[in-house]
């Protein structure tokens, strides 16, 4: 609940410092004085954008402050979704800036306003005039009806299935086009698979083609000069092998009296064994080398082959191409198996639908169950305040189609006279009439819902007399059990309660004090006869509030 507000430099108000009582707060005042900005200020801090016009004075920042209590009501969990540290007391700051720039914390942690609001729609409801409408919502008549059902954690499995549903159909959607955008280019896809394949193409077999092109090209210039370096090693008497051979022999021969000599024939005998492998080698190469027309066309067509693809297909190497092949080869797949995937898919969505449509018949079963007590309870509450012909109904008509709600329509029926046919609440009902179903509306969620905080502002126009004090009692009995927030002209609500506050305007400021008992009958006897208070209104005003009249001494 909301222990304290602090609002600074916003609208009309300098500094104001609010300290809410934790059941009913009663907040009055003239016309004008500023009880529109409390709110606006409020929602502010529960994550509402910033229209423009909120710095009274640009030279410093607007702040506004909550405190909270929200020990017990379940929050930890979205507290950890949001990636908030949990505090019993928590603290909400929002600054504007003179140029319209905002900021907000949660106990001293920035948070972004989706964050703000998310936390904010659990903390407090704020139910202003205007807000009578959402009766014409049905996503508001399905939500309260689901709350009073306690229907809302299976309608959360529902919606979650139903957007997998949603999801799947989306996938199946885009697998049939992309299956019939590639059907239309099947033959030609077939055919650039069936080219890769009879290409046959293997990772690097470009460069050690290029490399055995090169050879066979030059194969005649190779073999002269490989037949040159054997003659010069192995020729008679001449070869470099025999020369070497015959000095290691003379060094040999003088090496006891020769100190290096040792040392000069195990090199000798090293460089003789290195020209022995080199002449070995230079004989193999020199009779696997020769020139091969054949085997030279065959590389040369290779070659070309890969390089004519690797153009055809605009990359630049072998292996970007066996990528694009790869490729191709996956869609070409994809075309021959895409009605197995596609049946696949259907089959997916069957399951999905079927489980959806059990849960939404759960969901229907609860709601017809949870119609009849809701609509016993509304007209209670409406005899109360003063309807006693009234009629109201919930209706729950099945349809066709799964929604993001289940498969039910919900109206609420209404009728004031007893003798006709209740019709859709929002299209017959009044002003005032609408302010009665909604607060009965109201009453009963607040039972269910577990919120900490909701904010009557002027939910009782329209209303006048008895209903108004029948008005007053019901929103009394709500602050029994939560803290509740009335805004009101009404005298008969003003006097309800134990905390109330007066909202005026002062050198063109907005202020705000609570008053004491005394002067707590003076403002409800100013609501009940204007600027002029006369006795009879004072002692009216006692009466409301139940304060032994004043004596008079003589």
């Amino acid at each position: 609940m909301l222990r304290r507000l602090s609002i600074e430099n916003y609208a009309l108000i300098d500094k104001l410092d609010l300290e809410l009582d934790a059941h009913l707060n009663i907040i009055t005042g003239e016309t004008g004085a500023g009880k529109s900005i409390l709110l606006g200020a409020l929602g502010l801090l529960l994550g509402n954008k910033n229209e423009g016009g909120t710095i009274r004075d640009e030279g410093r920042n607007c702040i506004i402050e909550g405190v909270f209590d929200v020990e017990g009501y379940g929050l930890e969990p979205l507290f950890e979704e949001t990636d908030l540290d949990y505090e019993p007391q928590t603290v909400i700051r929002r600054v504007i800036s003179a140029s319209g720039k905002s900021r907000a914390f949660v106990n001293d942690m920035p948070v972004q306003l989706s964050a703000l609001r998310e936390l904010g729609v659990r903390l407090i409801d704020i139910h202003s005039q205007h807000r009578n409408m959402i009766l014409s919502d049905e996503a508001f008549r399905t939500s309260a009806l689901d709350t009073l059902a306690d229907a809302v954690p299976t309608v959360e499995e529902y919606r979650a299935i139903y957007s997998q549903l949603q999801a799947a159909k989306r996938d199946l959607e885009q697998m049939v086009a992309e299956a019939e955008s590639l059907k239309r280019d099947e033959e030609w896809l077939r055919y650039q698979v069936e080219e890769f394949e009879a290409a046959a193409l293997k990772a690097g077999e470009l460069a050690e083609a290029e490399a055995e092109l090169a050879v066979l090209e030059n194969a005649d210039q190779i073999g002269e000069a490989l037949v040159t370096l054997r003659n010069i090693l192995d020729a008679d008497e001449v070869g470099v092998l025999e020369q070497l051979a015959a000095g290691e022999s003379a060094i040999a021969h003088v090496s006891a009296n020769y100190p290096s000599g040792e040392q000069v024939c195990e090199r000798l005998c090293s460089v003789v064994a290195e020209l022995k492998d080199l002449g070995q080698l230079v004989a193999d190469d020199s009779e696997r080398i020769e020139a091969d027309p054949e085997r030279l066309q065959r590389l040369t067509d290779r070659v070309n082959l890969i390089y004519s693809l690797c153009q055809k297909h605009r990359v630049k190497d072998l292996d970007e191409l066996l990528a694009v092949g790869e490729r191709l080869a996956e869609q070409l797949s994809a075309i021959t198996h895409s009605d197995e995937r596609i049946d696949e898919q259907r089959e997916k969505i069957a399951a999905l639908k079927q489980k959806a449509e059990r849960l939404a018949e759960k969901i229907h079963t609860l709601r017809v169950k949870a119609s009849a007590k809701m609509s016993k309870s509304v007209v209670q509450m409406l005899v109360q305040l003063g309807m006693a012909e009234a009629r109201f109904e919930v209706e729950v008509e099945p349809t066709q189609e799964l929604t993001q709600s289940g498969a039910d329509r919900i109206r609420y029926m209404f009728s004031a006279n007893g003798r006709l046919a209740p019709q859709p609440v929002e299209k017959i009902a009044s002003g005032g009439e609408i302010s009665r179903v909604m607060l009965s509306l109201k009453a009963l969620l607040a039972e269910k819902s577990k919120l900490p905080t909701i904010i009557f502002d002027e939910i009782d126009t329209g209303v006048s007399g008895r209903i108004a004090d029948a008005m007053g009692e019901i929103i009394n009995a709500l602050g029994e059990n939560m803290q509740v927030v009335a805004i009101t002209h009404l005298p008969q609500v003003a006097s309800k309660g134990e905390a109330h506050f007066v909202v005026y305007k002062h050198d063109s400021r907005t202020n705000l004090t609570r008053l004491g008992d005394e002067e707590r009958v003076t403002e409800i006897a100013k609501m009940l006869s204007g600027s002029e208070i006369s006795s009879a209104a004072l002692s009216q005003a006692r009466l409301l509030l139940g304060v032994e009249p004043k004596t008079t001494l003589f």
